[in-house]
């Protein structure tokens, strides 16, 4: 394994389970992340929960994160960073210290300077850093891909996504500016920044509006709830990105991710979250588990040595987009990727 003197994960017996620990249960894909390691016979699952929060079950749960890196005498193999965005930093800093491989929520980090330094960590001492984007092995995203690498669709004109969700509840640092980074600025523009860039790159300069129109005396001071990010790419391509905290309270489901991309020779439209039945206050979901999927890509990665998409540095870049929508909102004008 990793951090007993000789071996590493890389070289290890495809047998030996892969001592996973899962760094706090403040984001709400740690109930998602947990119990699907927890039923992997290939993994050692512990959960650190220092915030107290105590509705992960079912499964090892320690109440520090010195716990959860001293749960076994040789350390973890890995972790899985579910933290307030705000804490990313220095536990991915760790990580690298440690020799551990790392997957982290998004965004990587609430600044552009923080998700460079834990990039450059993460590199320097040779471990696998990977960001949670589940949305990525999407069936739907992936045949977007597909057609805009295959010409397809002809010539691409522009693209117009949105990602909009209830107001975040129970967790209430996703809307604490200093904890989040942000508002729905930030929690709901990674996903589909994350899928633009695999299909077309960087962005060349960043436009963004918000407001707090909706729910305004729920969310925490200075956190937009409304936002509107558009991308240009220097072919001149432009997609735009609905991140909003907009959805009913009583919505049967927290929310959704569409895309639709127009091209001179047709256009493609995908649902992300397409697959469910369901009536009035009913939601139920089938087919793909992406964040099955993800958590397999990860352990492959970590076994392997070597990161696979989505990595740290889309993770970063799509940081940087973030900050450039931000910025943007402060002086009402559009910002050059470079600049950020």
């Amino acid at each position: 394994m990793l951090n007993a003197p000789g071996q590493d994960p890389a070289n290890a017996s495809a047998d030996a389970p892969l001592r996973v620990a899962l760094m706090s249960c403040a984001h709400t894909h740690a109930f998602s992340y947990a119990a699907l390691l927890e039923a992997r016979t290939d993994v050692d699952l512990v959960v650190a929960d220092p915030d107290g929060y105590g509705d992960v079950r079912g499964v090892r749960v320690v109440g520090s994160y010195q716990d959860a890196w001293e749960a076994w005498p040789e350390g973890p193999d890995a972790i899985v960073v579910t933290s307030a965005n705000a804490h990313h930093r220095e536990l991915v800093l760790e990580a690298a210290r440690r020799g551990v491989h790392v997957l982290c929520e998004k965004p990587l980090a609430t600044t552009v300077a923080d998700a460079e330094e834990m990039v450059a960590a993460c590199r320097e001492a040779g471990v696998v850093l990977m960001t949670a984007f589940p949305v990525h092995f999407s069936p739907a995203v992936q045949a977007l891909r597909g057609a805009v690498a295959d010409g397809t669709l002809g010539e691409i004109v522009g693209l117009t996504g949105t990602n909009n969700g209830k107001l975040p509840a129970g967790r209430d640092w996703f809307t604490d500016v200093e904890l989040a980074g942000g508002g729905s600025l930030v929690d709901h523009t990674v996903h589909l920044a994350e899928i633009l860039d695999s299909a077309l790159g960087e962005p060349e300069s960043v436009h963004a509006v918000s407001n707090r129109i909706l729910y305004a005396d729920r969310a925490g001071e200075g956190a937009e709830t409304g936002g509107l990010v558009t991308l240009t790419y220097a072919s001149g391509v432009v997609a735009t990105i609905d991140c909003s905290w907009s959805m009913p309270a009583d919505a049967p489901t927290w929310g959704g991710l569409t895309l639709q991309a127009l091209g001179t020779g047709g256009q493609l439209q995908i649902d992300a979250f397409a697959q469910h039945v369901g009536g009035p206050g009913q939601w139920l979901p089938y087919g793909t588990d992406l964040d099955a999927l993800l958590l397999d890509a990860f352990l492959a990665a970590v076994r392997a040595g070597e990161a696979s998409a989505p990595t740290g540095e889309v993770g970063l870049r799509t940081v940087r987009v973030v900050a450039a929508a931000q910025e943007s909102v402060r002086t009402g004008q559009p910002v050059a990727l470079a600049e950020v």
